[in-house]
């Protein structure tokens, strides 16, 4: 027998690895989201002032994936409108990340609302909002993106086209001793970027006027 050395086997190849699994969407505690709504509505309430909601009848029933897009006048904007949803929607706002501090950041993501950064194109935010659509959830957005801004940003069509979703324009308005909740007919997703965005800004513009004012 040959004292030559036999030839090595060669090596086997490494074993693929799994791609690294999604992060689930945001959870939300039921209760803590009442709680929020319930609590901010208190100013409104000690005010004197009262809510009024139309357009119930166009929010899509629970179950199925929607972004709810709204002007921003106030602080109180995001509570109002999830209150003026009916019930079994949780509405998850994409909100500014100043807003997670210690304590009431806590609260804000125990509600289901997550951080985003309007410096820039925030894809970290985006691909949360894509979570929660293809989980059958609700994302909120203010297009106009700071409050009593007129420029309208193109990521609501993004996202809704990306998450084959639905857009649900919500018009917000204060008269008197009205705050007001304009819900309008849902905006589908297909259509272009530019197309889409332009037609929410219209719309938007009708809904935020308060009902019994002419335009």
């Amino acid at each position: 027998m040959s004292d030559a050395a036999l030839p090595e086997k060669p090596a086997a190849p490494p074993a693929p690895t799994a791609p690294p699994a999604e992060p689930p969407a945001p959870p939300v505690i039921p209760w803590v989201y009442r709680l929020v709504v319930d609590t901010t509505y208190l100013p409104v309430i000690f005010s004197g002032m009262h809510l009024e909601v139309h357009g119930r009848e166009h929010v899509p029933p629970p179950g199925t994936p929607l972004v709810v897009a709204a002007n921003h006048v106030s602080a109180l904007d995001p509570f109002l409108v999830a209150r003026a949803l009916p019930p079994g929607r949780f509405l998850q706002f994409m909100a500014k990340k100043e807003l997670f501090i210690p304590g009431i950041g806590d609260i804000i993501r125990a509600g289901g609302s997550f951080p985003v950064d309007r410096s820039g194109n925030d894809l970290g935010a985006v691909r949360t909002s894509l979570r929660i659509l293809k989980a059958n959830g609700t994302v909120g957005i203010f297009p106009q993106g700071t409050r009593g801004g007129h420029e309208m940003q193109g990521g609501v069509a993004l996202i809704a086209a990306k998450g084959r979703a639905p857009i649900l324009p919500a018009g917000v308005s204060r008269d008197g001793k009205r705050w007001i909740v304009r819900f309008g007919e849902p905006i589908s997703p297909r259509g272009g970027i530019k197309a889409i965005t332009g037609e929410l800004a219209e719309v938007l513009s009708t809904l935020a006027v308060p009902v019994g004012r002419n335009l």
